[in-house]
């Protein structure tokens, strides 16, 4: 299994960036796909999360309003568009698919938001 990220970089407060993961070797399709995001001399946490139709999300209560998470099944590939982006949203963000006792995580892309 392999997730890949991408659409990470820097940004001004107020600006915004689309991130993206596509998955591999897994049924992408029954997985809840999630991103969670690490800042430097703090814990992962989680952003956000979708269910595996895409029917359900649910939002870290800073980032509620200003980040949309998204799926596409049939490309197999989950997306995090972010919005008004603030200093405290920079972090390395990881995407992570889990069903039951199994996780995968991507490598990570660094997203700065600095003037």
């Amino acid at each position: 299994a392999q997730l890949v990220e991408s659409g990470g970089g820097l940004v001004q407060p107020g600006g915004s960036l689309r991130l993206s993961c596509a998955a591999s070797g897994f049924t992408f399709s029954s997985y809840v796909m999630s991103w969670y995001r690490q800042a430097p001399g703090k814990e992962r946490e989680l952003v956000a999360s979708i269910s595996s139709a895409g029917g359900s999300t649910n939002y870290l209560l800073p980032v509620k309003g200003r980040f949309t998470i998204s799926r596409d099944n049939v490309k197999n590939t989950v997306y995090l568009q972010m919005n008004s982006l603030k200093p405290e949203d920079t972090a390395v963000y990881y995407c992570n698919a889990n069903r039951g006792s199994v996780r995968y995580w991507g490598q990570g892309t660094q997203v700065t938001v600095s003037s």
